[in-house]
This record gives structure tokens, C-alpha cells and sequence, in this order.
């Protein structure tokens, strides 16, 4: 029988993988837009996503774990599915769409609906939400920087 956490993993690189290639945008549009001159550390945004991917991938396993096959866990799959979605959306459609606006409001989203599935899984996994706290801290500055850059590029 195959690991629970190599499906959800599996799913996660399918879901982002599917994205991007589906959605195939023109990133040359938002690496020519001026960023805050704070943003020192864009090196670093990959590294901070592929961690938040990875607590979020042991944030529904642990989950998972906990409750496995129940109707109550697959519906948080559900939950956590929609989180992917909106994070993976994030860059593609905001750039096929040339608006930093729909960026800033997908990042929006994407951490509201956080929350709310970490309100939701409190009571049943704590280890859950723990490990969904880098997204939650971290989302808000990329939709924070995402917004400050709609006033460095009025025209975009």
C-alpha cells in the first residue's frame, strides 16, 4: 500500500506542475516591474515557498493521520486542495492578466481561506495548524509586496 504522504505529496506536485503548464503566462511581464526597494531578500522566495509547500503537505498528512478516510478528513483534502489552487493561481493569472491587483487579490484569498481551515482543523489537529503557520505568515507579505508594487507600477 502506498504512503499517505506520497499521495498528498504526489497531488501537490501534480496540482502545481498542472498549473503552471496549463496557465502559461508571461513572467517577463512581472520580473520587469519595479519592486519596493525593501525586497532584499527575493533570492529567497523560492526557498520560503518550497518550505511552505512541504508544511503544508505534512499539515494534511498529519491530518490525515490522525482521521483517516472519514468524511469530516476528506472534506479538509477538499480545503486543503482549494489552498493549492489559490496559491498556484497566484503568478500565472495574475501575470496572463497583466494586474497586480488580481495578484494582491488572490493573495488575499488564498490567506483568508487559510485561516478559515485553520480555525476549522484546531479543534481536531493541532499538529495541523502548526504546520500551516508558514503560509500563514508568510502569505501576507507576499500579497503585502504584491500591492505595494501596484504603486510602483501605475501603469501595469
Amino acid at each position: 500500500m502506498i504512503s499517505p504522504l506520497i499521495i498528498i505529496a504526489s497531488i501537490t506536485l501534480l496540482i502545481a506542475v498542472s498549473i503552471n503548464s496549463i496557465f502559461k503566462s508571461d513572467y517577463g511581464w512581472f520580473n520587469r516591474l519595479r519592486r519596493p526597494q525593501w525586497l532584499t531578500f527575493e533570492w529567497a522566495i523560492p526557498f520560503i515557498w518550497i518550505f511552505v509547500f512541504i508544511c503544508g503537505v505534512y499539515s494534511a498528512y498529519q491530518l490525515w493521520i490522525k482521521k483517516p478516510g472519514t468524511t469530516e478528513t476528506w472534506l479538509f483534502m477538499a480545503g486543503y486542495l482549494l489552498l493549492e489552487v489559490l496559491v498556484m493561481a497566484y503568478t500565472p493569472v495574475m501575470c496572463k492578466l497583466r494586474s497586480l491587483r488580481a495578484g494582491t487579490i488572490i493573495g488575499a484569498t488564498g490567506f483568508f481561506w487559510g485561516l478559515i481551515l485553520a480555525v476549522f482543523l484546531w479543534p481536531i489537529s493541532r499538529e495541523s495548524v502548526f504546520l500551516l503557520l508558514p503560509y500563514l505568515l508568510w502569505s501576507p507579505v507576499g500579497t503585502y509586496v504584491t500591492w505595494e508594487m501596484i504603486f510602483l507600477n501605475p501603469l501595469d
